[in-house]
Parts: C-alpha cells; sequence; structure tokens
C-alpha cells in the first residue's frame, strides 16, 4: 500500500529544535525539512540547525504519528 506525502509549513526557533528532533526521530517514516532548495532530514540535529529559522519550512513526510502531528500543528504557520 502506498501512502501520500503530506506536507505541512512551519517555523522553528532555534530552541525548538532539540524537542522537534527528538520527536521526528521516534517516528518510523521519513521526514525531511526542506526551504528553498535546500532539503535535510528532520530527524538531524545538525541539519535542522543549519536551516534559516527566518524563513517558512516545509516538512514533507508519508506516515502517521499522534505526538508528531500534535507538534507540528504547535509549529505551524497559516498559508
Amino acid at each position: 500500500m502506498r501512502t501520500m506525502t503530506v506536507q505541512r509549513k512551519i517555523k522553528l526557533r532555534p530552541d525548538e529544535v532539540k524537542n522537534f528532533v527528538a520527536v521526528a526521530a521516534r517516528c518510523e517514516f521519513d521526514i525531511d525539512i526542506a526551504y528553498n532548495r535546500y532539503i535535510v532530514d528532520a530527524k538531524s540535529f545538525l541539519g535542522v540547525m543549519g536551516l534559516d529559522f527566518n524563513s517558512v519550512l516545509t516538512v514533507s513526510y508519508n506516515g502517521y504519528d499522534e505526538t508528531f502531528e500534535q507538534q507540528l500543528s504547535h509549529y505551524a504557520i497559516a498559508c
């Protein structure tokens, strides 16, 4: 069975990265964060810290985890 890729727009602050990565790391599916043409693994602390926190970030994933969904809702921006 093939699942559909979900994309959500978020804003992160540097002090939120540790918690975000910890929750993402518990998910059994791949999670990417992109801005402009850069894509990093959301489970990589160093990768996420290298992002531009002034930009809107796009999180892409194709699975479901209740805790991760709640966290994304916290960081979500209106589009």
